[in-house]
């Protein structure tokens, strides 16, 4: 049922409601896009997922764009949420050890939200500027986190490590959507923590192929 409050259109609502009315279209928009992907994903459904008027899309987030660029913020979000800068404890001795530690976090991370690999899941299927806005924000995320646990920490001399470490961020979000579509990996089962325990050594060696 639709707030009566939020159906009246004039003037603004107290800043509680409107906290409490913003945090419900971002929840429905994010919940929408996940289930659906961008081909159901309009001012109307949302207005009706959130239970409000669909003037306050517009009065709060400036149309959908401004709605897609919150989801985006986030992401972000859920990467500092989902990965603190301290990685868990532990010493970073070299570039390869934050790679690694990156790695698992994430992977650890995204398996646990399955609405965050619905989204990826899109992502991965459709290009358009709404898709890239949230790829391109969940991307800085991860650079950002990076950037902080890094310090002074210098990457290897002669390595595209930006290409690298998007590169390696894919296949893990590509093994845990294969496991969540199909509970394998090509011929690779992916069910039981041992397997993923498989999988943890393997991300290790690989990064250590490449960041010795």
């Amino acid at each position: 049922m639709l707030d009566r409050t939020e159906m009246m259109g004039g003037g603004e609502l107290p800043m509680r409601d409107r906290a409490a009315t913003t945090a419900r279209i971002l929840k429905a928009a994010s919940e929408l896009l996940a289930e659906g992907g961008f081909q159901k994903f309009g001012v109307n459904a949302v207005a009706r997922r959130a239970g409000c008027d669909k003037q306050l899309i517009y009065r709060y987030y400036g149309g959908m764009d401004g709605l897609v660029e919150a989801i985006g913020r986030e992401l972000a979000g859920w990467v500092e949420e989902k990965m603190p800068d301290n990685g868990g404890g532990g010493f970073l001795l070299t570039y390869g050890d934050l790679v690694e530690r990156l790695l698992l976090l994430f992977m650890e991370a995204l398996r646990s939200d399955p609405l965050m690999k619905r989204i990826i899941a899109w992502e991965m299927s459709e290009n358009s500027p709404q898709v890239r806005k949230l790829a391109d924000a969940r991307a800085r995320a991860l650079g950002d986190w990076i950037a902080r646990v890094r310090a002074g920490m210098a990457p290897p001399k002669g390595v595209d490590t930006g290409l690298m470490n998007v590169i390696l961020l894919g296949a893990v979000q590509q093994i845990v959507l294969s496991a969540e579509a199909g509970g394998r990996l090509g011929s690779t089962v992916l069910k039981t923590e041992k397997d993923w325990k498989k999988v943890e050594q393997a991300v290790q060696k690989l990064v250590r192929g490449v960041y010795p």
